[in-house]
């Protein structure tokens, strides 16, 4: 005989579990295509200056080369978004990683500036339609009180690939050239496609809110919790209750910049966009401006990597303030700390042991700043559009990723010392900061205006 359970609202029975050990694959899989994504991403800067060498090209000339993908990034992005909200976010990410994982094979065979280039912006739509749906993925399986650090452990992984783009460079490409770098990139992506098709579960909210049938609503929930509501023979339904906040007859895209949202999202917008500008100037040139200060090829990448490795300590501590203060006034705190560190290094550091402890530094402020914007951007929203909030997010942010690394060709064919591109960079970041205040601002109002109304209405 079945028992009747009643109704569950999904985000509520998460948010009441502990964080089960499905849900430790889930963080360990989307961990695992963060830092798929961050290796390929990266690998342009860590192969540039063998570039510049084998090929005999100039310093200018590898401005497109380091945009495309992040061009490509961007698009892909923006369709990935409205994709996810619509079809589901695994299918969505499965495809993306398939996807970026071959064109970095392909890159890898470029015997010319424009080949290299398409296969680039290529391997970027993957990129950029990869991400978003695997930030939305984990901030729809992650406990509410634990969520923005869940999130931020899951973009360690980014700083991982980043770094291990630079270890590996450092060590494949004086015995195997620079191709080995990208053929690496590939293959990793590709056998990470089937662990997601086999042990990744589709986002159980998106599940309800396309109506899918309650047993397979239930047999994901039962894999994080034994409650007895989820048993089988159990009839219980369940509901996804922010999707109450949407309005039925808008697209997901309509609804991110309807008028409850609008703010919001030009503010997230603008944080990412300053935020991506510095990072990828700085991941993508880094290593040449080293050579320039005098550096070794391999001393080059080996302090370029420490960058990112930096952002895994900051990504831990910021996510853990996030969760005990107001989340937007943190990350402005954030960019505030990055310019100041920027401004220092700009300042001029004789010492290569006291630079590099401060590249690491920067690279705690500004990556966890950037990675934090997207645990933002997935509790802004509500679930019928979170794939395409945090997609719009990513993919109107990678034109500041784009501007960076033009920005990057553009200083160095110049001439500017290595200092003045490190004061330079304090710009975007206070901006970043500025933004996130201002988003901060306006919702102390809002909240401020409620409470006064509500205390406004006499008690019955």
């Amino acid at each position: 005989m079945e028992k009747n359970f009643g109704t569950i609202e999904v985000q509520s029975f998460i948010d009441g579990e502990r964080f089960s050990p499905y849900q430790w694959v889930i963080l360990i899989l989307c961990f695992l295509v963060v830092a798929a994504d961050g290796f390929d991403t990266a690998a342009i800067g860590f192969i540039a200056p063998s570039l510049i060498g084998d090929w005999g090209i100039t310093r200018a000339a590898l401005g497109p080369v380091m945009s495309a993908a992040l061009v490509g990034l961007g698009i892909g992005a923006l369709v990935a978004g409205p994709a996810a909200d619509r079809i589901g976010r695994k299918a969505v990410l499965a495809l993306s990683v398939f996807f970026f994982g071959v064109w970095s094979l392909a890159s890898a065979q470029a015997s010319s500036i424009e080949t290299l280039t398409a296969w680039r912006f290529l391997t970027g739509l993957g990129l950029g339609a990869a991400m978003p749906n695997a930030v939305t993925l984990m901030s729809e399986y992650a406990p509410a009180r634990i969520r923005a650090v869940v999130v931020n452990t899951m973009f360690c992984g980014f700083s991982v690939g980043l770094s291990l783009g630079g270890l590996c460079a450092a060590w494949l490409i004086p015995h195997f050239g620079w191709p080995s770098v990208l053929v690496a990139g590939g293959l990793g992506p590709i056998v990470l496609t089937v662990l997601l098709l086999v042990l990744l579960p589709e986002s159980a909210q998106f599940m309800v809110v396309r109506k899918r049938s309650t047993q397979e609503v239930a047999r994901v929930l039962r894999r994080i919790s034994n409650d007895p509501r989820l048993a089988e023979g159990a009839h219980v339904s369940f509901i996804a209750a922010d999707t109450r906040e949407s309005s039925a007859d808008k697209s997901s895209l309509g609804i991110i910049v309807s008028r409850p949202y609008r703010f919001g999202t030009s503010m997230l917008w603008l944080a990412y966009f300053m935020g991506l500008m510095i990072f990828y100037l700085l991941t993508n040139w880094l290593p040449t401006l080293f050579r320039d200060a005098g550096f070794s090829a391999e001393r080059a990448a080996l302090t370029t990597s420490l960058f990112p490795l930096g952002g895994i300590l900051g990504n831990l501590c910021l996510g853990w303030v996030m969760g005990k203060a107001n989340p937007r006034r943190v990350n402005a705190c954030a960019y505030v700390l990055a310019a100041a560190m920027v401004l220092t290094i700009g300042r001029g550091v004789a010492d290569q042991f006291w630079l590099a402890v401060l590249i690491f530094l920067t690279g705690t402020a500004v990556t966890s700043a950037v990675t934090s914007m997207s645990a933002l951007a997935a509790s802004f929203y509500p679930t019928r559009s979170r794939a395409t909030g945090v997609a719009w997010m990513l993919g109107i942010g990678r034109m500041g990723a784009v501007a960076g690394a033009m920005a990057g060709g553009l200083l160095m064919s110049m001439g500017l010392q290595f200092g003045a591109v490190f004061t330079l960079l304090a710009i975007p970041a206070f901006i970043a900061a500025f933004a996130l205040g201002a988003l901060s601002r306006r919702d102390a109002s809002a909240e401020s205006r409620q409470l006064d109304q509500t205390a406004r209405v006499p008690a019955e």
